[in-house]
């Protein structure tokens, strides 16, 4: 991997996400309009970011797009539901996925993600929560229409049956204690020596994996631990048992928000791009390949990128900078060798 074409945003970036997010937490409210109503017109309006101590709840007016509803199967027209699933089990990932302050309502940015989409394509949203292995599973059987839940283009992922449409940066973060002076450049030989938790099973954890076989090969150590949730993560981290977090990028800059006033303290320490140093990583609506959903998803995405709906979502969470200017359909993702 060049390190020229090194795709890397150190703390500033991760400050800037630190403060949004500290502003929304400060004029947080708990409690939620509706998630989803029809206006004298006929629109759907769909509140976001509601239901968090976190976020101030937003209210979006989403018009049925029948040029774009037209596209959608015939079985799922019938069916009037876009069923969404979101791997959030059994730890969410704020600001990403979470249980509502109500305790019953899945909440965040992706899910809220795709209640707009299922408002442009004039669909019920029907949005259910699956570990990430399951929620793999039922995206193949078909028990999911489509995938929100931050999950990577890869083409690992192409091959095994999956097609995507693409809705935000892929970044990666690394988070540790606010009183170490480690710094993550962009370089995989800043991490000889470290010892480093990841989640099992995702894709910074292969990233993790091709960079300690590297340091392997130049005679220096990289350890790689997995926890059982989140939480035994962080306690490892506090501790002092692990030297770093690597986990997505919108998630460490939640979490440094919340610790910041409290006696364990964290912060970021550098970013990395989720396809690797030559290629963007990118976030997607993802589907059982040639469903027929995936175009029809990408159009409603774009349609909410055009039309404002999207940057106000993203804005609520404080994830601005995970912004693209248009969806895609199956880009180039982090390549087979590399996932």
């Amino acid at each position: 991997m060049p390190s020229s074409r090194r795709s890397v945003r150190l703390s500033l970036t991760a400050a800037a996400s630190v403060v949004a997010l500290a502003a929304l937490s400060a004029c947080g409210s708990s409690a939620a309009p509706p998630a989803a109503a029809v206006d004298a017109s006929g629109n759907t309006v769909v509140t976001v970011a509601a239901n968090t101590d976190f976020t101030t709840p937003v209210q979006l007016t989403v018009p049925r797009v029948e040029a774009i509803r037209a596209k959608l199967p015939k079985a799922v027209l019938d069916r009037g539901t876009l069923v969404i699933g979101v791997g959030g089990l059994p730890n969410s990932t704020p600001p990403l996925d979470l249980i509502g302050s109500d305790q019953k309502t899945l909440t965040g940015n992706e899910p809220d993600l795709g209640r707009l989409v299922a408002a442009v394509l004039g669909l019920t949203p029907d949005v259910q929560n699956a570990s990430w292995q399951n929620l793999f599973v039922r995206l193949k059987s078909g028990q999911f229409d489509a995938g929100f839940s931050n999950i990577t283009v890869t083409e690992e992922r192409k091959v095994q049956g999956l097609d995507f449409a693409t809705y935000r940066k892929d970044n990666l973060g690394f988070e540790v204690n606010k009183n170490t002076t480690w710094n993550f450049d962009g370089n995989y030989q800043s991490l000889a020596g470290k010892t480093v938790a990841v989640n099992t099973g995702t894709n910074q954890e292969k990233i993790l994996i091709e960079w300690r076989n590297k340091l392997q090969a130049e005679g220096k150590t990289l350890e790689i631990r997995n926890f059982a949730d989140t939480n035994s993560t962080y306690l490892a981290l506090s501790s002092g048992r692990i030297d770093a977090y690597f986990y997505p990028n919108p998630t460490v800059a939640y979490h440094v928000a919340k610790t910041a006033s409290t006696p364990n303290p964290t912060r970021s320490a550098g970013s990395y791009s989720g396809a690797g140093a030559t290629l963007q990583g990118l976030i997607a609506a993802t589907t059982k390949k040639d469903s027929g959903l995936v175009e029809p998803l990408a159009e409603a995405i774009n349609y909410l990128i055009e039309n404002g709906q999207y940057a106000k979502l993203l804005a609520a969470y404080g994830l601005d900078d995970e912004a693209i200017p248009k969806a895609e359909v199956n880009p180039p993702g982090l390549p087979i060798n590399n996932s």
